[in-house]
Parts: structure tokens; C-alpha cells; sequence
């Protein structure tokens, strides 16, 4: 299972702001449970990208 185009696009964008702010991004995976990105950064900072490359804050 490989991301979509626009969820690479989004994935890219999410990482460029984060590291633009000295935020330190420790994982990006694919959850092949429900096919969204989802990005591990800074000491509490959790984003999932959906298939349609709309992303959210996770709590």
C-alpha cells in the first residue's frame, strides 16, 4: 500500500512548516489501518493526513 499523490503533497508541506519552526520530526508512516499518514513531531505533536490531503492535530 503506497500514499497517495496528495497525501506525499500534504506530508511534505506538514514536515517543511514543522522543521521551518526547529521542530524535530521523529517518524512518518502509513497506517495501513485506515490509509492515512500520520507524522510523530516534537514532544507531543501528532498529524494524520487523509486520503483527500486534509490533515489534523491529534490528541
Amino acid at each position: 500500500m503506497f500514499p497517495t499523490v496528495e497525501q506525499c503533497v500534504s506530508c511534505v508541506q506538514v514536515c517543511l512548516d514543522l522543521t521551518g519552526l526547529y521542530i524535530p520530526i521523529y517518524l512518518v508512516r502509513l497506517d495501513e489501518r485506515n490509509s492515512k499518514l500520520v507524522i510523530l513531531a516534537g514532544e507531543e505533536i501528532e498529524v494524520a493526513i487523509a486520503l483527500d490531503k486534509e490533515w489534523v492535530f491529534l490528541e
